[in-house]
């Protein structure tokens, strides 16, 4: 591809969890479009194997290993985007997870405030830090990765559940905080995805196992929505939901 023809040439993007899964799936997806990333993880071995892939299509890659719950660390990975790429136009809010998967009462208080501060907190002081970018960017975009669990109750996974349900909130405030910056806010809901977090538990290519119709899909059949979003420009939507779910939220 000619990087004439990239619908994200000349845009910088962020993305954080972009070490593996889904956040490396759409990293490669701007990057084919055109689009210069800055990669944000804690890892990074898996940083730089991303990083390689994406230099071989002639994009500028900065490599910022970063804790997303700690505000310092997250703050010198915005400073190492625009001291090597010079502009921020689109955040991708990635890094999630959680593993506390007990009743409340049973739980372990310690890991599930580690959840909320990864999924909630890590979104959050991520969108903080790049607003004056994206502001002297004339704009831009942000992505929050959310989840089905964020907007229905489930049972045993309230860490998780919660944390996602304040980023929808939190991509509902700043989407109405921000119109007037021309800086679009919205959550993608990838549903069920196979990743190497998700391995003991999805199988790709296969039918959910407990959700009737539901089917389990591969972090590249997540991109698509993530593209459609980061080319929609100050005009486009924003403080909405998109989900990939085979089911209503």
């Amino acid at each position: 591809m000619s990087e004439s023809l990239g619908e994200l040439f000349g845009k910088t993007a962020i993305v954080t969890g972009a070490g593996r899964g889904i956040g490396r799936a759409i990293a490669i997806a701007y990057a084919c479009e055109g689009a210069d990333i800055c990669l944000a993880a804690r890892t990074r071995s898996q940083l730089d194997s991303v990083a390689a892939e994406l230099r071989a299509f002639g994009r500028r890659v900065a490599v910022a290993q970063c804790d997303v719950t700690d505000l310092a660390s997250v703050e010198a990975a915005v400073d190492v985007a625009i001291a090597q790429l010079g502009r921020i136009d689109i955040l991708v809010n990635n890094a999630g997870g959680g593993e506390e998967r007990t009743v409340v009462g049973e739980d372990d208080p310690n890991a599930w405030r580690d959840v909320i501060e990864l999924n909630l907190m890590g979104t959050y002081f991520f969108s903080r830090t790049v607003l004056p970018h994206l502001r002297e960017a004339g704009g831009g975009t942000i992505i929050n990765v959310g989840s089905g669990m964020g907007h229905q109750p489930r049972v045993g996974n309230s860490s998780y559940n919660a944390a996602k349900a304040g980023v929808w909130m939190l991509t509902r405030c700043m989407s109405m905080e921000l119109a007037a910056d021309k800086i679009a806010v919205n959550e993608l809901v990838p549903g069920p995805v196979a990743t190497e977090l998700t391995a003991a538990v999805f199988q790709p290519d296969s039918p959910h196992p407990t959700i009737p119709g539901e089917w389990v899909k591969a972090p590249e059949e997540v991109t698509a929505i993530a593209v459609f979003l980061a080319k929609q420009g100050s005009k486009g939507p924003t403080g909405q939901s998109f989900s990939l779910a085979r089911r209503p939220l």
